[in-house]
């Protein structure tokens, strides 16, 4: 069931639990509960939000406070439908700080999913043994950090990396790649009402000419957002704005 915004819902504090109960207690502990009592120093009576980053949430009051944990009651809890389209954010690697940027900034716009995507130009690379999977991680942490921060009912999934001949074969509903060169404009693009929607977002040296081959032969299209350039960093977060604008998904 999807639910206006309402300060209620989006003004106190989020903590991730495992589960949302429907009522009682709600002890966080942990690194929850040290960033309940000890960074955000929650006081009783104070009342927070609990979700599961999967779609449930509950508003809880704070009925103790002691070292590293808080016990909370449970108010009323909600479960939030996925919107009917789905948009996933094609990332290419990007070096340094700018990755996590680029999953903050996105997460933060309400994007459902992120593939990392290893695109010829990519400055970084993933290797498949522990340095990917640390870089991978780093994606997950920083999406779910964003979601708490953003009082999101679910956190992104970030998936494993994929190559370009793996976004050309996913059967999506529709798959947008941002060329500052297209003719057409996002502003105007036909959108699906439902199913998954691709937003692919090129590296700083921008999407090569058999990389672009490749997917509009699997039905993308090429879109600009304006007149300027967008680092990959922050290119799908005003992106996912305007999405979010013309789909209702913020209405």
């Amino acid at each position: 069931m999807t639910h206006a915004v309402s300060e209620a819902w989006s003004r106190p504090a989020l903590f991730w639990v495992e589960t949302v109960p429907e009522g009682g207690e709600v002890l966080l502990e942990g690194a929850e509960g040290r960033h309940a009592a000890d960074v955000r120093r929650v006081r009783p009576g104070e009342v927070v939000l609990l979700g599961d980053g999967a779609g449930t949430r509950a508003r809880a009051r704070v009925t103790e406070v002691g070292r590293s944990r808080v016990t909370t009651s449970v108010l009323e809890r909600r479960a939030e439908d996925e919107p009917p389209l789905r948009i996933t954010l094609a990332q290419a690697l990007v070096k340094g700080d700018r990755a996590e940027l680029a999953v903050e900034l996105a997460t933060e716009a309400g994007v459902d999913a992120i593939l990392p995507w290893r695109a010829d130009r990519c400055v970084a690379r993933w290797d498949d043994g522990v340095r990917g999977e640390k870089a991978l991680a780093r994606w997950r942490a920083t999406a779910r950090e964003a979601a708490k921060q953003a009082r999101r009912a679910r956190v992104p999934d970030v998936a494993p990396p994929a190559t370009t001949r793996d976004l050309a074969a996913r059967d999506a509903d529709a798959v947008l790649v941002l060329e500052a060169t297209a003719a057409e404009s996002l502003a105007g693009v036909a959108l699906p009402e439902r199913g998954e929607l691709v937003l692919v977002v090129g590296p700083e040296g921008g999407v090569t000419d058999d990389e672009r081959a490749l997917l509009a032969g699997a039905g993308a299209r090429e879109v600009r957002m304006g007149p300027g350039v967008l680092r990959t960093s922050t290119a799908a977060a005003v992106a996912l704005g305007a999405l979010g604008a013309r789909t209702g998904r913020w209405g």
